[in-house]
């Protein structure tokens, strides 16, 4: 069974995550506890025959391999490689959850389209949602060890429900060398146009919507099915496995207290006991099993969920998908066709805006003011002149003086760039009138003396300017 916790999380308190170490099922401890113990006693041993079954001379040759494992251990990219993999393994995880096929929508369009209140119309709405749920109890079937184990052959199949022994004669009949979960779409879609033909579905645009969602359905069914039968590369996984056992197996011999030398000793040559300043006889090397913890857990966490249809604690609950989508589709279209409630006046027919009541723990958050949008409270400048609106001159492009808006505070609004021109530095001109800036030629008239007239009032605005 799923292991939920999401109320535990609801909101972040203090410690918040360290409730959910104390738990065993679907933990972490769970998972790697056996593989840590291993790892645990082949240091012990390594640690107790260096210790008391070496002589110097093999302690010299130990300590050289040691150290060389040490070096060794550090080139494997294992964080990169263990975590791409990771990624892709919780992105293949959630997108198969994605692809489990789901009645909601077709229930509800079965119940829209096909009408009949007698006997043949409540007949055709039932059987055309179990055609749907024996779909999705097949490609289960072909996916997950749980649903095998509850319907080891078709004869457990007919006896829950999903097929009578006619529709298993005709599926047994039908030879194919492949999966033929999708035998019962077809039979879906030959009743769904029978149907359209007695006038149980009343148009064609029903039947198109009908059968619209049934290929959305199957579609699920198809991925549901290429997931399973298309893993994640062989070759990326055991890369990734003989990366993180390789490091261990490193560091089991790298990470292991040796004495240190004691001035430069000759090969062979037994050396000067005692541990150089620094150095820690560490009997328990409490960094390296919490390394072991974090990337071999990871990789445990990938080996859980990469096939999410076993029988591991946090694998998909897919029989109590299969009980829930066969109820609530049959009660869909049977026992709620055409029964409805009657209409009534709601409870804020007379009023202007609906105000739903707060309840004295929830009342604060009516205090609240509505988010408008991320620019409403924006500070707009208070200069009326950037207010003011202009109409851009539909005649040929002129070049535009480029502005410095920091000088510009200093120097004025029309203040042109240094990176222009620095001899116009001390002289400010004066900003053009909108009615200047609204100026354009008309149509037909002569454009070259529409710009002699612009440049005698660009000339006579600069003589005002000169002392």
């Amino acid at each position: 069974m799923t292991v939920s916790y999401t109320l535990k999380v609801a909101e972040a308190r203090f410690g918040g995550f360290s409730g959910l170490l104390l738990r065993w099922r679907g933990s972490i401890y769970k998972l790697l506890y056996k593989e840590f113990l291993l790892f645990i006693a082949l240091y012990a041993l390594l640690s107790v025959t260096y210790r008391l079954l070496l002589t110097q001379e093999q302690k010299h040759v130990y300590a050289q391999v040691a150290r060389y494992c040490n070096r060794s251990a550090d080139l494997i990219p294992l964080s990169f490689v263990l975590g791409f993999y990771v990624t892709m393994v919780v992105n293949r995880w959630w997108a198969q959850y994605t692809s489990i096929p789901l009645p909601d929508q077709l229930m509800c369009v079965i119940s829209a389209t096909v009408h009949g209140v007698d006997q043949r119309g409540r007949l055709l709405r039932r059987t055309l949602i179990r055609y749907a749920n024996l779909a999705s109890v097949l490609v289960l079937r072909s996916v997950s060890t749980r649903v095998l184990k509850r319907f080891p052959t078709m004869e457990h199949v007919v006896d829950a429900g999903f097929m009578s022994q006619e529709e298993r004669k005709k599926f047994e009949s039908l030879k194919s060398d492949f999966n033929k979960y999708w035998i019962p779409c077809v039979w879906f879609t030959n009743l769904a146009a029978q149907a359209r033909r007695d006038g149980r579905i009343r148009d064609d645009i029903a039947l198109c919507l009908l059968l619209e969602e049934l290929n959305k359905y199957r579609a699920k069914c198809s991925m549901l099915f290429h997931y399973d039968w298309i893993s994640i590369p062989l070759v990326y996984t055991q890369v990734v496995t003989i990366a993180v056992y390789s490091f261990f197996a490193l560091s089991l011999v790298g990470r292991q207290f040796v004495e240190p030398v004691a001035g430069a000793a000759k090969p062979r040559e037994p050396l000067e006991p005692g541990p150089a300043v620094g150095d820690l006889d560490m009997y328990v090397p409490l960094t390296t099993l919490l390394q072991f913890f974090f990337y071999a857990g990871w990789l445990k966490v990938a080996e859980q969920i990469i096939n999410p249809f076993g029988e591991d604690d946090d694998d998909f609950e897919t029989n109590q998908l299969i009980d829930r989508n066969l109820q609530v589709s049959l009660l869909s279209v049977d026992d709620m066709y055409q029964n409805l409630p009657p209409t009534e006046k709601d409870a804020y027919w007379d009023e202007d805006s609906a105000q739903p009541p707060y309840t004295v723990a929830t009342v604060a958050e009516s205090l609240r003011p509505s988010f408008l949008g991320s620019t409403f409270n924006l500070r707009m400048s208070d200069d009326p002149e950037q207010s003011l609106q202009v109409e851009a001159s539909p005649g040929p492009a002129r070049p535009v003086t480029a502005q410095t808006p920091l000088l510009g505070r200093f120097l004025g609004v029309g203040a042109p760039s240094p990176a222009i021109s620095l001899r116009n530095f001390g002289r400010i001109r004066a900003p053009r009138t909108p009615h200047l800036l609204r100026f354009r030629a008309e149509e037909g008239g002569d454009v070259e003396a529409a710009d002699r007239i612009e440049e005698e009032a660009s000339g006579s605005g600069d003589e005002t300017q000169e002392p």
